[in-house]
């Protein structure tokens, strides 16, 4: 006679069953400890009298399911994740395989079929990274004859305050808080560059984005920049407060103030009207933080799947199709939200507030020396003189227009060549009339005391805008 095994839950109905048969027990209390009805039972004890231990063996044990896919369709997965998708998470992979590939299957499917064939999705929770490392070491186990106890003690793991996120309420409104961050990674190529992000805490739209060598005030400028032509005047900012945005050199006299990077940025922040708040713990801006992790999940597949290994091209694909995308499948209807956001202010204002400030002092050729070239100032195209050591703001607009704020009053710099161009006595010169330069007015509030002010107050009080 063919031996007949059940599984625990078909063994719990027999035992049960045989009991209430062989003993003649009460039904009632049987059905309550099976949680079936009274009908189900009499069913049940015709099943056992009739067919004994075998036929409390569930119908379908061993059957095929009938919606089961053909097996050579999870083999073209396992190998395209293989070759063409390596590293992509499997919610990014799926969307990859329906749209490029034209393979239509459920998150599960590729999930079991790829975790079978020993893949981990990069962007796996703690758990499951948990789950697959105690898997692996109990398959180890027979080869390095580890205990369980052994086992548990190297799997089981207190988690630490940086790797925990609590949740907590959004913002109501739409630009009530941005936050900001930069994320050093290898994005493209063979050399990391730093992807600077902004995104809005109350609908997870990020609103700016830009790749650059380090992270710097030009990346957060080109961010801003962004945010001021596409939305308006946010009204307000989170960001680090590390030495890349604080720079306070130990020396004050060797200090630089081009690269005291959080104070120049809370300037432009304090002429925008804009709140700048700073933290240096993580869990202060979960949202960008776990937003740059499913970047390095996702955009370093793409720019590697699309060939991009140039930083122009990278913040070309970023600009136009990434973050449009990604706002599309993660992000909430920021139109369908009440806005704080003020209109933008015009191209020009945005130009000259995103500035890069600088103290210089006139020399005694009345020049100013500024990235090791000399400059003069100008007014209405007449060069105007004044006495040596006369202290000057040199204001380096976003578009790398260059004026000097001297006494209140804004000049426009010209570079001093180190030869004349034309010779008088040797070349034909020819009258090119220039195009007078656009001065702002002194509304804007680009004063030497003023900046200085900002300089003592961020260093001291940590204030920066």
């Amino acid at each position: 006679m063919r031996k007949v095994k059940l599984r625990m839950n078909e063994y719990t109905k027999y035992k049960t069953i045989k009991e209430l048969v062989d003993h003649k027990g009460n039904k009632k209390r049987t059905a309550i400890t099976l949680g079936l009805s009274i009908r189900q039972i009499d069913r049940l004890i015709i099943i056992y009298k009739e067919k004994g231990k075998s036929g409390f063996i569930h119908g379908n044990r061993s059957k095929e399911p009938v919606k089961k896919l053909d097996k050579s369709i999870s083999d073209d997965i396992i190998q395209l994740y293989k070759t063409k998708y390596q590293g992509f998470n499997f919610n990014h992979f799926k969307d990859y395989l329906e749209e490029y590939e034209n393979i239509h299957v459920s998150y599960n499917f590729i999930y079991n079929h790829l975790t079978a064939a020993g893949f981990l999705s990069p962007k796996a929770n703690k758990r499951t990274k948990k789950n697959f490392k105690r898997h692996q070491l109990f398959e180890e186990k027979k080869l390095n004859n580890k205990t369980e106890e052994e086992i548990e003690i190297i799997v089981n793991r207190e988690v630490e305050l940086e790797f925990s996120h609590p949740r907590r309420e959004k913002p109501k409104y739409f630009g009530e808080i941005i936050e900001q961050d930069g994320s050093i990674h290898l994005w493209f190529g063979d050399k990391k560059t730093c992807l600077h992000l902004a995104a809005d805490r109350a609908t997870n739209t990020i609103i700016g984005g830009y790749f650059d060598y380090q992270e710097t005030l030009n990346g957060y400028y080109n961010v801003l920049y962004q945010i001021l032509i596409n939305y308006g005047i946010p009204y307000s900012f989170i960001t680090d407060n590390r030495t890349v945005f604080n720079y306070n050199s130990l020396n004050p006299d060797k200090r630089s103030s081009e690269k005291d990077v959080l104070t120049q940025y809370g300037y432009a922040c304090k002429q925008l009207g804009v709140e700048l708040n700073t933290s240096s713990v993580p869990q202060a801006k979960a949202l960008i933080e776990n937003h740059n992790g499913t970047f390095q999940g996702r955009l370093v597949n793409e720019l590697k799947l699309n060939g991009i290994n140039t930083i122009e091209k990278a913040n070309e694909y970023l600009i136009n199709v990434f973050i449009p995308k990604f706002n599309k499948k993660f992000a909430l209807d920021f139109k369908k939200f009440e806005s704080v956001i003020v209109s933008s202010p015009s191209l020009e204002k945005i130009n000259y507030t995103l500035a890069v400030l600088t103290q210089r002092k006139i020399d005694n050729g009345n020049s100013i020396k500024y990235k090791n070239k000399y400059y003069l100032p100008y007014l209405n195209n007449e060069l105007k003189c004044f006495l040596p050591k006369t202290e000057c703001l040199v204001i380096d607009s976003f578009n790398n227009d260059l004026l000097v704020c001297i006494d209140e009053k804004v000049f426009e710099l010209r570079e001093l060549s180190r030869n004349k161009r034309f010779s008088t006595a040797f070349d034909e010169i020819i009258e090119v009339k220039e195009k007078q330069k656009y001065i702002p007015p002194m509304t804007h509030p680009w004063k030497l005391n003023s900046f200085k002010k900002q300089l003592k107050k961020a260093h001291t009080e940590h204030v920066y805008a």
